[in-house]
């Protein structure tokens, strides 16, 4: 077993490629030292496969929520079918992913009308979100700073950080959390190293979005929750720090955010 323990802040496991050899999966991240991981959900028909999943490894929690490139199935009953989802089962810890993508889809209204319920659920259930926010920075900032005004802004996570410092700094400024991918190892990801060095010691987490973007030195594999050590060691690398620290500060902030055991 590894002498370090580390929180895997956002994966997924529960599709075609996992299906084979999850048991190794789990058998590696145990190795590694992670000792929880979050699997996000993206599209509602997940959650009975994720509700599954956590039940079988004591190590994984799971958000509900509809992703925003999933937006055109939003119907009148999905907020309702999301809150039973979350009040049934102590292992849900957030609401998401949910968020904007305007990267792969214009749909801007479909997905606007899929976000905010989301948000007013998580806040009414005290849940954090984990946002997925795709060349779409201003107009989430936009839809936070709004709800902020009105008090009824939730907790929660940027994932898969892609943005430059200033829009870092405009989201830590509303409260959230910011989570480094495999994608902080990559060479030419000069904006990502810039924020991951500047952002505060309390307010960061690291993940593997597995099965993508694996970090180097496994890119071009499948990505899976064992090579959070890998974005561990570059972040500390980049923050001038050690794998021991990066590993005490990411996972108490990930407990800090999503409250496993409460």
């Amino acid at each position: 077993m590894s002498d370090i323990e580390l929180i895997d802040s956002h994966c997924h496991l529960i599709f075609e490629n996992f299906e084979k050899d999850l048991e190794d999966v789990v058998k590696r991240l145990r190795s590694t030292g992670v000792k929880k991981l979050v699997h996000a959900c993206c599209d509602l028909t997940e959650i009975p496969k994720l509700r599954e999943i956590s039940r079988a490894f004591n190590e994984i929690y799971y958000s509900v929520g509809l992703h925003p490139l999933e937006a055109k199935q939003w119907e009148q009953s999905s907020q309702s079918l999301l809150r039973r989802s979350a009040v049934e089962d102590r292992r849900v810890v957030a609401i998401g992913e949910l968020g904007l993508d305007f990267f792969k889809c214009q749909n801007k209204a479909p997905q606007i009308d899929a976000l905010i319920p989301q948000m007013e659920l998580a806040y009414e259930l005290e849940l954090p979100i984990i946002v997925h926010c795709r060349e779409a920075a201003y107009e989430m900032i936009e839809i936070c700073n709004d709800l902020s005004k009105k008090g009824k802004c939730p907790k929660g996570v940027l994932h898969c950080w892609t943005g430059t410092p200033k829009e870092m700094k405009k989201f830590l400024d509303l409260g959230f959390y910011i989570s480094f991918s495999g994608i902080v190892t990559f060479p030419k990801a000069y904006d990502i190293h810039e924020c991951a060095k500047k952002v505060p010691n309390d307010r960061y987490l690291i993940e593997t979005d597995s099965p993508f973007l694996a970090p180097v030195p496994h890119r071009g594999k499948r990505n899976e929750p064992a090579f959070v050590k890998n974005v561990a060691n570059f972040m500390a690398e980049l923050r001038s720090s050690d794998l021991i620290t990066i590993a005490k500060e990411s996972s108490k902030n990930a407990e800090d955010l999503f409250k496993f055991d409460l």
